[in-house]
């Protein structure tokens, strides 16, 4: 296991009711811009106890927030946030309400022509606005981690960016938010920390005892918490136990010390530019092929993985394998997920468009090994037509 450093700034304000405590960390004189989506929380009682919890606060609103959240729909909300002189950013909704809002704080502080040239890195970022989350929806992590995904629906791109100042201030997780979440919303949210999880877990052995048993304790949580949380929507032990576990899939914690591969996430994020699906969604469609071409590089973790997430003991080790590939498809098909491209309507000439946006982005050696060229992209795409 590597040396590494690890810090993460972000409070959690965990539990139902915590909405309230928010007005101990925004400061009385803030100017706050309130982000949302498409308003479902106005609907389900949210944005009431935000506004009430801000109290004489001054507070303008941007809301349209989409699903993977655009660049243009953010410089949208940045002309807003200037024209009132914005110094405080609320993000209320799921992941992508808070990736565009973390977006925008650093968008915010760049006094440059262009600000997607923070997320292609010909630009510095110099700083954020302070930023505070409230999660309506588990899935990425986003609310207390310092990433966000960006999409440039002008140029067909999606954009990771990272950045020490994007860690959110606070957030709230509250179970009770997510009760009006619809079944293909938990089932993404279930899909998306699964893979979170795998991208930093099914890569080589390092010897990351603390790492891979908190992983794989992280899997098998949510391979017990999808189908229950669907199946029985009022179980808020299940929701808060999903809440945390998606939170702690990408806080950054079972990464240290250990090698991360995230090809699965690049290659999806071409598919959801190209083709406007879900990302949770893609990245089912990607992992299983994924794993089943790489099995070779890595054969010691996928073995392990067999054994101590799926209990998979007996038969070959290329059986052994297999069967834990195809327990995964199962999960995904269990929740209701695509893992083809073509359940997900998506043509098998999607490997040649996929692969040559990859070059585009310089996305050209994937992987904990850098062995996911644009070749075995295609490769993997074509195993998963």
């Amino acid at each position: 296991m590597k040396s590494f450093s690890y810090a993460n700034p972000t409070r959690i304000l965990f539990g139902a009711g915590q909405i309230a405590a928010i007005a101990k960390h925004i400061p009385e004189s803030a100017r706050v811009l309130l982000t949302y989506g498409g308003g479902s929380i106005k609907a389900n009682g949210v944005y009431d106890q935000v506004i009430a919890a801000l109290g004489k606060r001054q507070v303008v609103e941007f809301g349209g927030i989409e699903p993977n959240p655009s660049y243009e729909t953010m410089m949208q909300a940045a002309a807003v946030a200037r024209a009132h002189k914005s110094d405080f950013i609320l993000a209320v909704g799921g992941g992508s309400v808070v990736d565009g809002s973390k977006f925008l704080a650093v968008a915010l502080k760049h006094d440059g022509p262009e600000a997607w040239d923070l997320v292609t890195g010909k630009a510095k970022v110099k700083g954020a606005v302070p930023l505070g989350a409230i999660l309506t929806l588990p899935a990425t992590g986003s609310e207390s981690n310092s990433g966000a995904v960006i999409t440039n629906k002008t140029l067909g791109a999606k954009l990771a960016l990272m950045h020490p100042s994007m860690y959110p201030v606070f957030a709230v997780l509250d179970p009770e938010t997510t009760r009006s979440l619809p079944p293909r919303q938990i089932a993404n949210g279930v899909a998306d920390a699964f893979v979170h999880v795998i991208e930093q877990y099914l890569t080589q052995p390092a010897d990351g005892m603390v790492q891979d048993a908190y992983a794989e304790a992280l899997l098998r949580t949510l391979v017990a918490l999808g189908p229950k949380t669907l199946a029985n929507p009022d179980d808020m032990d299940a929701r808060a136990n999903l809440m945390w576990a998606a939170n702690q899939a990408l806080n950054g914690l079972i990464s240290v010390g250990v090698p991360q591969d995230w090809a699965t996430h690049m290659i999806g994020h071409e598919l959801t530019a190209l083709y406007g699906v879900d990302h949770a969604r893609s990245l089912t469609i990607v992992l299983p092929a994924l794993l089943r071409v790489r099995r070779a590089a890595k054969r010691a973790k996928l073995l392990q993985y067999a054994e101590r997430v799926w209990d998979i003991r007996e038969g070959s080790e290329d059986a052994r394998i297999e069967a834990a590939i195809a327990r995964t498809e199962a999960f995904f098909t269990e929740l209701g997920l695509p893992i083809r491209l073509a359940q997900a309507e998506i043509a098998p000439d999607a490997a040649e468009k996929v692969c040559a946006n990859l070059v585009a982005h310089g996305m050209t050696a994937l992987g904990e090994d850098q062995g996911v060229t644009p070749d075995v992209a295609a490769r993997i795409l074509s195993l998963a037509a």
